[in-house]
């Protein structure tokens, strides 16, 4: 019963499409790079830039975001005496750190909009929820690469692992908590939520990008401590657990600072109504 009330994993991390076999982990991670930056290119032209505006940084943003991923993977998760310097370029194998795109991406864009006149906490808010979206997506990357799972479960909805990528120390089990899942489901509710309360008009400038990362790195702290995959520790606890803890705390105090900041706008300028101190940037 345990077996037929499960979640079946990819036996081969390719999808053919007609003749040509594709790398799934890299299909997964393009589609959720597309659907962020359509997603993003939207919400910014509804926050009252000019149309192209996300598109004509994107492709800066993405490779520095995957640079980053990458470097930061390399430090953190990289297993350098199975897999050598050969395989430090094997992207498509896994290994891109969600930390390392957020960190490479947000300088990126930093730098290619410092010379012009866009207010850039309009665009981190407008890319910040798509950034979930993309990441909803490309997280089914792991699911193709049978990686980054959880500890093992006895669920119905536990993820089948083939016993070659089992760890050591749980060869004897089958099934496994579908982290992977777990965390598409969450940044998917992540981009609702923040949609939900902007056109509600809830939120104040900078606070949907504060909001993503709270949300975020709440559900990453624990799924840290769930996964079972070889990663860096401090103090015996896994080092981006404790990075997710800090970005948490870090986001919290920026969204209520940004509430605080938009209060005292509202408070010296009367005559400004609320939702112009929200809605309407500058640009």
């Amino acid at each position: 019963m345990n077996v037929l009330a499960s979640i079946p994993s990819p036996h081969r991390g390719v999808v053919n499409i007609g003749p040509i076999p594709l790398r799934a982990y890299g299909l997964m991670l393009a589609l959720g790079i597309f659907a962020a930056v359509s997603v993003a290119e939207r919400r910014a032209q509804r926050a009252g830039l000019e149309e192209g505006t996300v598109r004509s940084v994107a492709t800066s943003v993405v490779i520095a975001g995957i640079v980053g991923a990458r470097v930061y993977h390399l430090f953190t998760g990289y297993d350098w005496h199975r897999d050598g310097l050969v395989g430090t370029l094997q992207i498509w194998k896994g290994g891109l750190s969600i930390w390392g795109a957020v960190f490479g991406g947000a300088v990126a864009l930093w730098w290619v909009t410092r010379a012009h006149a866009v207010n850039r906490i309009v665009l981190f808010d407008a890319m910040a929820p798509a950034v979930a979206i993309g990441q909803a997506i490309g997280r089914w990357g792991n699911w193709f690469n049978q990686e980054l799972f959880g500890r093992p479960t006895t669920l119905p909805w536990g993820l089948k692992i083939d016993l070659a990528n089992r760890p050591l120390e749980f060869k004897s089990y089958a099934t496994f908590h579908p982290t992977f899942l777990y965390e598409s489901l969450w940044c998917v509710a992540i981009f609702v939520f923040i949609e939900a309360l902007e056109r509600r008009r809830k939120l104040r400038r900078g606070q949907p990008y504060a909001l993503y990362v709270v949300l975020y790195t709440f559900e990453r702290f624990w799924m840290e401590l769930l996964r079972t995959d070889k990663a860096t520790h401090v103090f015996g606890i896994r080092f981006n657990a404790l990075l997710s803890a800090a970005l948490c705390i870090g986001g919290m105090v920026a969204f209520i600072g940004r509430r605080r900041a938009a209060t005292i706008v509202v408070e010296r300028h009367p005559s400004v109504r609320d939702h112009h101190v929200s809605d309407e940037p500058s640009v």
